[in-house]
């Protein structure tokens, strides 16, 4: 396993900047959010600032499991619907783009919605995610769906059946433990049912329980990423744990994006080395 830190709490950070300094800290990897309102977001990369990127990844040794361009799937108006799957199957191109060595990065999306919309919009979720897993395989990329808390896919029977439904291996789990840990389901009931499935990771850290429960930066929780790391190591994973900064601590005043990625690093790296994990 390797440790690498998603752009997703990084919103307005430049690509010159957050780059090397996740480099310097000693992250092995890096996804790059793609969405509306970042500083790498799809509108904002043309053909030289791809080419760019590719460049300093390589030029800083850093590797690209994933993309984050998480977008609703079950949006009903269609116009919105249409802009939304611009959005992923351009992520898509991207990730052929982007590709390392040959692999390109898996694609990271939510479904949206709520949990109690799981059998009203279940058929119209399959419908639209395998129409683009479609799309994935046809450029040789995963799409990678990840549960959340409070969507519709929340639970890991939902998650089962969804890739049951969708039978493919261009369809594969971006593998956020935290959405489960807040519902209370034990790191021994997801993490076997799960990881087998996994492409791409992200954690937190968290307290409490819904609906009482709170996102943290790695190290301010109850989070035991020891036994996360074994449990994961036993279910089989061999790819990137990311870690994710959630929006709940972005909205904190005096909020600092490189200083929560230090943090971060320094949390991880000590959980790898007392799980006795080589990177």
């Amino acid at each position: 396993m390797k440790i690498g830190y998603c752009t997703w709490g990084m919103p307005t950070v430049p690509v010159d900047t957050m780059i090397p300094f996740l480099a310097k800290l000693g992250y092995d990897g890096i996804e790059l959010t793609v969405i509306p309102g970042y500083t790498t977001e799809l509108s904002r990369l043309d053909r030289d600032e791809r080419q760019r990127i590719a460049r300093m990844l390589q030029e800083y040794h850093l590797e690209l499991p994933a993309i984050a361009a998480q977008t609703s799937m079950i949006e009903r108006n269609p116009e919105t619907a249409a802009q939304h799957w611009k959005r992923l199957t351009d992520a898509v191109d991207l990730a052929v783009e982007w590709a390392q060595d040959g692999r390109p990065p898996a694609v990271d999306t939510t479904v949206g919605g709520t949990s109690e919309q799981w059998d009203e919009l279940k058929p119209l979720l399959v419908e639209r995610l395998g129409a683009l897993v479609r799309y994935g395989e046809e450029h040789g990329v995963v799409i990678a769906a990840e549960p959340h808390v409070a969507s519709m896919l929340d639970t890991p029977a939902r998650v089962l059946e969804l890739l049951q439904l969708i039978d493919s291996p261009y369809l594969k789990l971006n593998f956020d433990i935290s959405h489960f840990n807040v519902q209370g389901i034990p790191i021994n009931e997801s993490v076997p049912a799960l990881a087998p499935h996994t492409v791409h990771t992200h954690v937190k850290d968290e307290r409490g329980v819904v609906p009482n429960f709170e996102f943290l930066i790695p190290g301010e929780g109850d989070f035991d990423y020891v036994a996360y790391l074994q449990a994961m190591r036993v279910a089989g994973y061999e790819g990137f744990i990311t870690a994710e900064i959630s929006i709940m601590v972005q909205r904190r005043p005096g909020y600092d994006p490189l200083a929560a990625a230090d943090q971060t690093y320094r949390v991880l790296a000590q959980a790898f080395e007392r799980a006795e994990i080589v990177r």
